[in-house]
């Protein structure tokens, strides 16, 4: 396991460190101080760094493909796993006890806000006001497969073309992400800036891709 996105309020680990999808897994703190662990994979020290920041309140599924080992995670603290209301085929497949979200995340100051809902993909954005944190689970990442050239965030390959526009009606000053390091300030830029070259870089992105693949 390697820690990622260490800050007062939060943490993150890559479970797999040397596999290619950088699969990120994220603790937040809310503002009453409870702990929620978001699409995590498991791993030997995690229930060690939860614990450094609180006590466990739940753990949450922000993407339909993100069910991972989150139930697995409830169960041992005895909470558990929140899914977004419309999120549908999540919660019965989890054998751990459930709760929904409308938009409020208990007393937590944190909020779910969907980006995608269709029947290939639903996945939710997290946005704590008092902390000013966006948790993105797939939209955006800064593994390899993400990014082209220079940059270091970039939307899903998937999304390139049309990527969620809901995305713009955020401006925060720390990024999460579910697969990569986070962007620790002045997220804001970065997500504009990756939202606004997503078509154009689309072509470089996709070779890269299928170059890296090619050489294994």
């Amino acid at each position: 396991m390697r820690e990622i996105d260490r800050y007062d309020g939060g943490i993150g680990w890559i479970a797999h460190p040397d596999e290619r999808m950088q699969r990120a897994s994220h603790a937040v703190v809310g503002e009453n101080g409870d702990v929620w662990v978001l699409d995590p994979i498991d791993a030997d020290g995690v229930d060690e760094l939860l614990s450094e920041y609180g006590d466990v309140a739940g753990v949450v599924t922000l993407l339909d493909r993100h069910k991972r080992d989150a139930a697995a995670i409830a169960r041992r603290h005895d909470v558990s796993v929140y899914v977004p209301e419309w999120m549908d085929g999540v919660a019965s497949e989890l054998d751990a006890p459930t709760e929904r979200v409308h938009v409020d995340l208990g007393d937590s100051g944190f909020g779910v806000h969907k980006l995608i809902d269709n029947p290939f993909w639903q996945e939710a954005a997290l946005y704590g006001e008092h902390d000013d944190t966006l948790v993105v689970p797939e939209s955006l990442g800064t593994a390899e497969y993400f990014t082209a050239g220079e940059a270091t965030l970039g939307v899903h390959p998937a999304l390139r073309l049309k990527p969620p526009r809901t995305l713009r009606r955020f401006t925060p000053n720390r990024l999460l992400v579910g697969h990569g390091e986070g962007v620790p300030q002045d997220a804001a830029s970065a997500i504009s800036d990756a939202l606004d070259r997503s078509r154009r870089c689309a072509p470089r992105l996709y070779a890269q891709t299928a170059r890296s693949m090619l050489l294994g």
